[in-house]
């Protein structure tokens, strides 16, 4: 596994992936802004208005750990984009992982793997589909563990967990995808859990590095091309595709 991630991280920086990697920070860049931006909204809205909706709600019993909550928020709103930035990257590198599936994938497989039948691309909505709902899950595990962050650090690790499982499970699924149908890759995650939440691990602590996450897209699935090669084995590999290669790029 980590000879696999050595690989990755050597691939991310070599002249052929780096067309795509400037397209993928690109792409980071402008959803960081605008989901920080957005985050950043939510949270004011929440501190200044969502308090006394809260304990209208659900009584005067709750006044004290609403009014606890509000103010954790009041503080996760004042450092807006900084906070949105740091931790909706794994949802940011969910939502661009679908563009660039193909092209990383293609790379991987002609450089490391040029004996083996090639994968096939696979649809864009099928890609996006998978990254939307990672993405929208991460948020929501964010958001509710940001409480815990702020008050104790209990919730970083709740962080690193979700994160490692997450991008785990969407890379190696993608990267499966290019081979079988999804509800085999989804199968043959289920029965590797322990191995892919492993590498999910290395992908969570390359998203956890600030700049160098702008990367976790290629890196992310450069490594989970090559996960999905060790576990499936050589023969399985042979077997001709039955959908056609199309290039993908934006």
């Amino acid at each position: 596994m980590l000879d696999a991630a050595a690989k990755a991280l050597s691939q991310i920086l070599s002249p052929p992936m780096r067309s795509i990697l400037w397209r993928s920070i690109g792409l980071a860049l402008v959803l960081i802004i605008v989901l920080a931006i957005g985050l950043q909204r939510l949270l004011s809205w929440f501190a200044t208005y969502g308090e006394g909706w809260a304990e209208g709600m659900l009584g005067p019993t709750y006044h004290t750990p609403i009014n606890l909550l509000a103010w954790v928020v009041s503080i996760a709103a004042g450092l807006g984009v900084v906070l949105g930035g740091i931790f909706l990257m794994p949802a940011i590198s969910s939502l661009i992982a679908g563009f660039f599936v193909d092209d990383v994938g293609d790379l991987v497989e002609r450089e490391y793997y040029p004996a083996e039948a090639p994968g096939v691309a696979l649809p864009l909505g099928i890609a996006m589909v998978e990254g939307i709902k990672v993405a929208l899950l991460t948020i929501l595990v964010y958001l509710i563990a940001l409480p815990f962050v702020l008050v104790a650090g209990a919730g970083f690790l709740v962080f690193f967990i979700a994160t490692a499982w997450l991008l785990g499970k969407q890379y190696f699924e993608l990267a499966a995808m290019r081979f079988r149908p999804p509800a085999e890759a989804k199968l043959m995650r289920k029965d590797n859990a322990a191995t892919i939440f492993t590498a999910g691990a290395i992908i969570a602590a390359f998203v956890s590095i600030p700049i160098v996450n702008l990367a976790t897209p290629l890196f992310g699935m450069a490594l989970m091309v090559h996960m999905h090669k060790r576990l499936s084995g050589p023969r399985r590999e042979l077997i001709e595709p039955t959908r056609p290669r199309s290039a993908r790029s934006i």
